[in-house]
């Protein structure tokens, strides 16, 4: 299983929410290259780096510290936040992103999103599924929907996606757990690379995704507030 270490970018600076609310942005480094150095320091090769800055204003912004991640180190990352239009999709693989989450179009203009899916691959196209009492939730979690979760990933899955991010947002920030009963009933009705994200706290989270059959595990908070180490981590890969 995949160890991904979450970089969240607000004004240029590494940031963590609380379940996906802006209000409680706060600060971890003002540099993010600075962290994804540190990654990469520690032996972890990937890292996912959203843009909330993109997200809120739904168009790509922080497109130059993706560039300088991937140009100055050998970390791959998957980029997400603000991709609405081809352009964007475009910039985000053009300053080096190995995969890009898009999950907004893919709710509202699958058609889109399925062009983008042709057009680069299922291994380059991830999709955000992030959710909140089973309902997806998109525009960086600030609108809910009335499609239930598993059966949108289902779905997807059987029109060629073969990665997806899922958050539940209940348990994002809050260091209590991931959604594993979620992930095991995705994962029990899909052949879906399941990316589990939110609430990892301690290497039995880990151990216990990567029994349920996770591709890939993305850890935030539990970094920056010290509960897991990147050298604790590395050891995972």
């Amino acid at each position: 299983m995949r160890i991904i270490i979450a970089i969240d970018v607000i004004g240029g600076k590494c940031v963590r929410l609380t379940k996906g609310d802006f209000s409680t942005s706060k600060i971890y480094n003002e540099n993010p290259f600075e962290v994804a150095r540190q990654i990469e320091e520690n032996g972890i090769q990937f890292i996912h780096l959203v843009d909330l800055d993109g997200a809120r204003l739904k168009r790509i912004v922080n497109h130059k510290i993706l560039e300088k991640i991937t140009k100055k180190t050998s970390l791959k990352v998957d980029f997400g936040g603000g991709i609405r239009s081809a352009e964007d999709l475009k910039t985000a693989f053009e300053y080096g992103a190995s995969q890009v989450t898009c999950g907004t179009t893919a709710v509202y203009d699958p058609e889109k999103f399925r062009e983008w899916l042709s057009a680069y691959g299922p291994e380059r196209i991830i999709l955000g599924a992030d959710s909140i009492n089973r309902k997806v939730s998109t525009n960086g979690w600030m609108k809910n929907t009335d499609q239930d979760i598993v059966k949108f990933i289902s779905d997807y899955f059987e029109k060629g996606v073969r990665y997806t991010i899922c958050t539940d947002i209940e348990k994002d920030g809050m260091l209590q757990g991931p959604a594993i009963s979620l992930y095991r009933e995705i994962i029990a009705v899909t052949g879906v690379n399941l990316i589990a994200s939110g609430g990892i706290t301690t290497i039995r989270d880990i151990e216990v995704l990567k029994e349920a059959g996770c591709e890939g595990s993305i850890i935030g908070k539990a970094v920056y507030e010290g509960k897991l180490t990147l050298k604790e981590l590395s050891r995972q890969c």
